[in-house]
């Protein structure tokens, strides 16, 4: 396999973005990158992990997306589009044109809301990165502290190795109703595809109420439509998004700090009265 290095991936995937206009769709940018490395045969971007079945060139770009986005070269802030930074042009040495000079306008001061905000953003991203760091064995206990953070109780985690299709199970106590639950994680960057959601659905059926397939990724349209098929168990689908909203909700691997703000006081300079005229 002549899979190159993912610092040889930085400099063609910022070329291709750069090319494309300054921002593309992941998918668009796979086979551009490819181009530039001719040891790269078709079967080598075929290639998939024994394990998981990911296609291993398009994950290996992704990583590198990941790796340009902490040194700034990429701007993460739209789903699904990447795009290059004034770093990332200046690192390909590509310069703006040059325009009339005119006095720059004073930027404005960020407010408390657009910081906190701005924060918020990063501490989401941080938190995808961190839960894609876990291996895999990990990732199913993180999720079963994600369900017990949302009510459910009796989870237990099943062996990594031989488990059936199933990663974990346990009950959610909904006033007089028991719900009893399996679940299934993929720590995945690719969305998942219907194929995982029907599968799942076959080693709990029988057994079990509820499916609840997690994924730090997204699913499919189609993936989506088989979750809730009429007449088959009822499978919850919890993408990326989802946990991390859940995690921010619940508390769950953040914490909340005070935020110190300063003002007048204006009961203070009331007793001295009004200003002269």
């Amino acid at each position: 396999m002549a899979i190159p290095s993912e610092k040889n991936i930085e400099l063609p995937l910022l070329q291709e973005i750069q090319a494309a206009g300054g921002e593309a769709r992941p998918s668009d940018l796979y086979d551009r990158v490819a181009r530039h490395f001719s040891q790269l045969t078709q079967a080598d971007r075929e290639a998939r992990y024994p394990r998981t079945g990911q296609l291993i060139w398009p994950n290996k770009v992704q990583w590198v997306r990941n790796r340009l986005v902490r040194r700034g070269g990429i701007d993460a802030s739209t789903r699904g589009i990447w795009k290059i930074t004034e770093r990332g042009r200046a690192r390909l040495g590509v310069v703006p044109p040059s325009l009339p000079h005119r006095p720059a306008p004073p930027p404005p001061l960020p407010t408390i809301a657009g910081l906190l905000d701005r924060e918020k953003q990063q501490i989401r991203v941080q938190l995808l990165e961190l839960l894609m760091n876990l291996h895999p064995q990990q990732f199913e206990e993180f999720a079963a502290r994600l369900l017990e953070s949302v009510g459910f109780t009796d989870i237990e985690v099943t062996k990594y190795v031989g488990d059936g299709g199933i990663d974990g199970y346990g009950n959610l106590e909904m006033g007089v109703v028991r719900v009893r639950a399996a679940f299934q994680v993929k720590r995945w960057r690719n969305n998942i595809p219907p194929a995982e959601i029907n599968q799942f659905r076959g080693a709990i059926s029988g057994e079990f109420d509820q499916g609840i397939f997690i994924t730090t990724s997204d699913f499919s349209d189609e993936a989506k439509k088989a979750s809730s098929r009429r007449g088959a168990v009822p499978i919850v689908l919890i993408n990326g998004d989802r946990i991390v909203n859940i995690m921010l909700e619940k508390g769950l691997g953040v914490r909340q700090e005070p935020l110190t703000v300063t003002k007048i006081d204006e009961e203070f300079f009331a007793v001295f009265g009004t200003t002269e005229e």
